[in-house]
């Protein structure tokens, strides 16, 4: 495989970048169960698998993407030949010192290969030059890939909010602090 590039976004990018097809494939998704009783409050999360393989659907508006680009702190493109393969967006202006990771999406083709890895190591390097001292990563509970993505780069469950998407998939929060 070519030599993976990651660089800042650009204007012309954006239309590469839209026409990705932002799904993914699944066998596993994360469950939560919630609990009340005598005054507490308790939800856990735990891994099921399918009885098949399901197509999850992004959560957010793809075309959005263009009009919201702009809003963040920053947003790296990974690069192969030329061709805009896949992004990963950036904010630190969210929490004080933290770096919040969203939109880690790489073209079908080059999934399994690193890419996604790459961009989120990169985005980790933003933040330590930002001088960020936590970085939080989001997904949506259905996407069993970013999921094992974040544990292996040794993101830790931090949280979750079932509100957050427009879809109302559950969001899960991995963070990870920067020393």
């Amino acid at each position: 495989m070519p030599e993976i590039q990651i660089r800042s976004a650009i204007t012309t990018d954006l239309s590469a970048l839209m026409a990705i097809d932002h799904s993914c494939h699944t066998e596993y998704v994360w469950q939560m169960d919630v609990d009340h009783e005598d005054g507490q409050f308790g939800a856990i999360f735990r891994e099921i698998r399918l009885p098949h393989t399901v197509s999850v659907l992004y959560p957010r508006q793809v075309n959005a993407l263009s009009e919201s680009w702009s809003r963040r702190s920053g947003m790296l493109v990974a690069v192969i030949g030329g061709q805009a393969i896949g992004y990963i967006r950036a904010n630190d202006a969210i929490f004080p010192h933290t770096a919040w990771l969203m939109d880690v999406v790489v073209a079908t083709r080059f999934r399994r290969q690193g890419v996604a890895s790459a961009l989120v190591l990169a985005a980790h390097s933003w933040a330590v030059q930002r001088k960020d001292r936590r970085v939080l990563l989001e997904m949506s509970s259905k996407n069993n890939p970013a999921i094992r993505l974040a544990q292996k780069l040794g993101y830790e469950f931090c949280g979750y909010n079932d509100q957050y998407y427009e879809t109302l998939d559950i969001t899960l929060f991995f963070g990870r602090s920067i020393r």
